[in-house]
């Protein structure tokens, strides 16, 4: 097995860093359209009309402001996403773990290039770039 970990920093306060992981508008202009709801046990999908992926995912994780997890099951992967956020002074620490890969395969370096290129996206709807 091998686990995607990846760590990131931001400027903006914990609580909005925590909104742009669990508001549905705002995932959808970071990763995907989505339904999502930060409800345990809400099943929700994350959808890319362009390339004809659905990933299917239930929340398992709901710990505001500090930790979120949810299944991330689509093509390939079968893995649990796990976000955590740790404040220190003026800076929000957002650490990614996706666990369940079977191997640092292509889908593995796919969802780590993926994952870097979204949160880019969101330091710049947060107006970090």
């Amino acid at each position: 097995m091998a686990d995607l970990l990846l760590d990131f920093q931001f400027k903006s306060p914990i609580n909005k860093v925590w909104d742009a992981l669990t508001h549905s508008e705002t995932l959808a202009q970071w990763v995907m359209e989505n339904n999502f709801k930060p409800i345990v046990g809400y099943k929700c999908q994350f959808r890319n009309a362009q390339i004809g992926l659905v990933v299917n995912s239930e929340v398992l994780i709901v710990d505001k402001p500090n930790k979120l997890s949810y299944t991330w099951v689509g093509g390939p992967i079968n893995t649990i996403v796990t976000w955590t956020l740790k404040q220190e002074g003026e800076i929000t620490h957002l650490h990614l773990e996706q666990s369940g890969f079977e191997e640092e395969n292509q889908a593995y370096h796919g969802a780590k290039f993926g994952w870097s290129s979204m949160v880019d996206e969101l330091k710049k709807q947060l107006g970090e770039k």
